[in-house]
């Protein structure tokens, strides 16, 4: 079977959602490859966050289908959802302050044989400060706990919001490495509001405004190249029009 013809991990109709009464998720309508990253997209407070709790049901759902690897999913409850293979990475860490690391992960595994060796490799500062309070660690190590804590388990898909969030730049890239040795072995449906990572990690894109789905794209790259869509969408420059204006300022200035 050629990759075009792999169903996707994820399927989302109609999608639904309220949280205290009013409507935040509108109608949504989206597929998630088998592979790769997928970018969902969208200027502040359009429902990205409220999509991804959405489908694993930690906010009303009020309608729709949901479809993991072919079942649905959309009357699951949380934790039956998290068993059947979806790991999440919250967008604010959540991590247990108190625990030290090495506690965080241990209550993360679910598997009989977690992915040890896979997290140690990538997170090695976590090794060093296993015994250490995860409250007391800086914003990115308790990122890379957030993320290590859904690595250790053999998922079908994984709901990354906002890894790169406050980070400074050295831990961004590293987040971002070890995204994509992730996506090598499951897809990511990847909030991510730093477009740079966008461009690093994503395949394709689906774009959010008001609550609904207003642009699809199979290219990540193609769409943040397009001056006219990021400044529609995303109210920014793509990435081609600033360096194009950053060279004629230049070279003015010679």
């Amino acid at each position: 079977m050629s990759p075009d013809n792999i169903e996707p991990i994820l399927r989302v109709q109609g999608l639904r959602a309220a949280i205290d009464g009013s409507q935040v998720v509108d109608g949504v309508d989206f597929d998630v490859p088998a592979t790769g990253i997928t970018a969902l997209l969208g200027r502040n407070g359009v429902g990205k966050t409220s999509t991804i709790k959405s489908i694993i049901g930690l906010i009303t759902r009020t309608g729709g289908t949901i479809e993991l690897a072919g079942e649905r999913i959309e009357k699951v409850p949380t934790h039956k959802i998290i068993q059947r293979g979806v790991g999440y990475v919250p967008e604010d860490r959540e991590v247990f302050s108190a625990l030290s690391v090495a506690e965080n992960l241990k209550l993360a595994e679910r598997d009989e044989h977690p992915n040890r060796q896979l997290v140690d490799e990538l997170f090695p500062d976590l090794v060093k400060r296993a015994h250490q309070a995860a409250g007391s660690l800086s914003g990115g190590q308790q990122q890379m706990v957030s993320l290590a804590r859904a690595l250790l388990n053999n998922n079908k898909l994984l709901l990354v919001d906002e890894p790169t969030k406050g980070l400074a730049p050295k831990i961004v890239q590293e987040v971002a490495q070890a995204l994509a040795i992730a996506a090598q072995s499951v897809p990511i449906l990847l909030v991510e509001q730093n477009l740079a990572v966008v461009r690093q990690l994503a395949a394709g894109a689906i774009i959010l405004s008001g609550g609904k789905v207003v642009h699809r794209t199979e290219s990540a790259a193609d769409f943040l190249n397009d001056e006219a869509l990021t400044q529609r969408f995303l109210g920014v420059q793509s990435e081609g029009a600033v360096e194009q204006s950053a060279e004629t300022t230049s070279g003015g200035m010679l």
